[in-house]
């Protein structure tokens, strides 16, 4: 009888490399019956018994390159959605009201009562600061209520934080100009060391290295 493995065994490394792969055969499997071939793996938790299971959800994709099952699903439920009517003739634009007189109305008086505000703060009187700071909060709410969304002006507004500029100030004295000259450490050792008379080596020596006779040289140390 003869096995798979002795099969594999008889076949060459190009013709089993040639053989399709487990992982290829599953996808092509899950895209013949219509299953998602990338699931996402979540988490159930049971809060009766505590119990956690690993379910398997359909990634939803809508491109055919990424997951073929899940993208002809989504093509699929949006022709029913366009057959029943789900979509728009035209596009969806979104008209801004006008404000109506009650809404100028409104924001005049607490135009006023913020000037107001502010001049009483400015002369010190803090009992009709804290009288106008209530009519003020009453327009507010009736703003609200007559249909007027966005950020009113606060009566005190908040500090401004300060930025810290990286400038240098101009009372600051000014670093000393650059030099392009260096010193080095050991630049003026060689020239204050004293020349030492350095002998030449014996003729025999300089035959055998093929060196010519001559005086004797100066080497600094």
């Amino acid at each position: 009888m003869t096995t798979t493995g002795d099969l594999l065994g008889r076949m060459t490394r190009t013709q089993r490399t040639a053989l399709p792969l487990s992982a290829d055969t599953a996808r092509a499997l899950a895209e013949q019956h219509g299953v998602c071939i990338r699931p996402l793996a979540m988490r159930r938790i049971d809060t009766t018994t505590g119990r956690i299971d690993i379910v398997p959800v359909p990634c939803g994709s809508t491109r055919q390159d990424q997951c073929p099952p899940c993208a002809d699903k989504a093509r699929r439920l949006r022709m029913v959605q366009c057959r029943e009517g789900w979509h728009l003739d035209t596009e969806p634009v979104t008209d801004r009201a006008k404000p109506s007189e009650e809404h100028k109305e409104l924001m005049a008086t607490r135009a006023d009562l913020c000037a107001a505000y502010t001049e009483c703060r400015a002369i010190g009187d803090e009992v009709t600061c804290e009288q106008i700071a209530e009519s003020v909060a009453e327009l507010d709410t009736e703003l609200r209520a007559a249909g007027v969304r966005g950020r009113f002006t606060p009566l005190d507004p908040p500090p401004k934080p300060v930025k810290r500029s990286t400038r240098r100030r101009q009372d600051a004295p000014r670093p000393p100009p650059p030099t392009n000259r260096t010193a080095h450490p050991g630049a003026g050792i060689r020239r204050a060391l004293p020349t030492v008379h350095v002998p030449d080596p014996h003729p025999r020596l300089l035959r055998a290295r093929g060196h010519r006779r001559g005086g004797g040289r100066s080497r600094p140390l």
